[in-house]
């Protein structure tokens, strides 16, 4: 039986290993998942892929600790598999939750009917926003402030979730920030129609792609608004088979940067994900700034959690590229490989990808950054 299960574990190493990781051409922009703007975004063929090359044990669920956008989750689930996702940002929240779950058939009639209200509500702006002048026109403030402000009305959730979802995806389009990796104010010729007429077609994109018949199984999904490093076993209800994920590692992604304004226009606070957001630059250039040692910590505890919700001989997938801190490379595959081997972790594979060259980001020094590791583990 041993040497069955050798063979079997071999013959899974070597169709690993003949994938084209790379992907040349894929997008992490069409179909369901151009629905909302996300920094480095998974493309799907990898989690895809993934699920097609490993059996995940019966009963189980797929996780990801750090689900962002949602990628992995709309997979799985679209393979049959209840999900679970982690994530401090309420952003990556709300797409995930809104990604994995159907809209009502009259959705986009709602949205014409929040606009309706809005276009007449007179109501003061009501929301406090640091430097908001700077960064959004007058009458821009108003027109989302009284949209924010009708699709709070809407008494179901999930209607709801997807109003202010659509609302999220054009934020940045109708504020004075260049783009969505450009953090620069300029000039745009952009009204208060503007915010109306983008919203509509954001939700009328919303409804083609989650109408009622996206998911046929109905299967749940568990989305956690959580650091993954307060996230306790009890939190994850599900037994979870698989894992996969994209950690953000040091130096790499501001991902609340990304978000900022989205946040505050919402109701969130970014500085709540700022200080807890692991990665993030500003810790590692302040005084008294994180280091390595700080992310071999973080992944550490996040090791421990998921073996102890993974069930034996389920699987560990993380992709990760290298850090640049203060001008000294870091290879954060390394540092994973040997946490996982301290875990009693069994190390499948390890392959490189090359990452597509049109993936931007705000920090000039993850441009530089080529290539990114696929690190496949499993619970023995």
């Amino acid at each position: 039986m041993k040497g069955a299960n050798m063979n079997i574990a071999n013959d899974i190493k070597e169709k690993l290993h003949e994938i084209d990781w790379d992907f040349t051409g894929s997008s992490a922009t069409k179909g369901i998942h151009s629905i909302h703007p996300y920094p480095a975004k998974f493309i799907p063929e990898i989690p895809r892929t993934i699920l097609d090359a490993l059996p995940v044990p019966e009963g189980t669920a797929v996780l990801d600790p750090f689900c962002g956008s949602g990628t992995t989750l709309v997979e799985a689930q679209s393979k049959g598999y209840p999900t679970v996702g982690v994530d401090l940002n309420p952003i990556a929240c709300l797409i995930s939750k809104v990604k994995t779950n159907t809209l009502p058939s009259d959705f986009v009639n709602i949205a014409e009917e929040c606009i309706g209200r809005a276009k007449k509500n007179n109501n003061e702006i009501n929301k406090e926003i640091p430097n908001v002048n700077h960064w959004f026109k007058v009458d821009i403030q108003h027109a989302i402030s009284v949209l924010v402000s009708e699709i709070d009305k809407v008494e179901h959730e999930t209607t709801r979730n997807g109003l202010r979802l659509a609302l999220s995806s054009i934020i940045v389009r109708v504020s004075n920030q260049e783009s969505d990796t450009r953090y620069a104010a300029i000039e745009k010729n952009v009204t208060k129609e503007n915010v109306f007429s983008y919203f509509l077609v954001a939700c009328q994109k919303l409804s083609q792609y989650l109408g009622e018949n996206l998911f046929e199984n109905k299967l749940s999904t568990q989305i956690i608004n959580k650091s993954i490093l307060e996230v306790t076993p009890s939190d994850i209800k599900k037994p979870i088979g698989m894992v996969i994920t994209s950690p953000p590692y040091p130096n790499a992604y501001e991902y609340w940067l990304y978000h900022k304004y989205r946040m505050w226009w919402l109701g969130y606070d970014p500085n709540e994900v700022k200080t807890s957001e692991i990665g993030a630059r500003a810790h590692y250039f302040k005084k008294n700034h994180q280091t390595i040692d700080d992310f071999k910590l973080q992944i550490d505890n996040v090791m421990e959690l998921l073996t102890k919700v993974v069930v034996s001989s389920g699987y560990i997938c993380f992709v990760v590229g290298r850090s640049i801190i203060h001008g000294q490379h870091y290879d954060n595959s390394k540092i994973i490989e040997d946490l996982a081997l301290k875990h009693n972790l069994s190390v499948v594979a390890i392959i490189d990808r090359n990452i597509a060259k049109h993936r931007k980001s705000f920090n000039l020094s993850h441009a530089k950054i080529k290539k990114e590791t696929l690190l496949i583990l499993q619970k023995m």
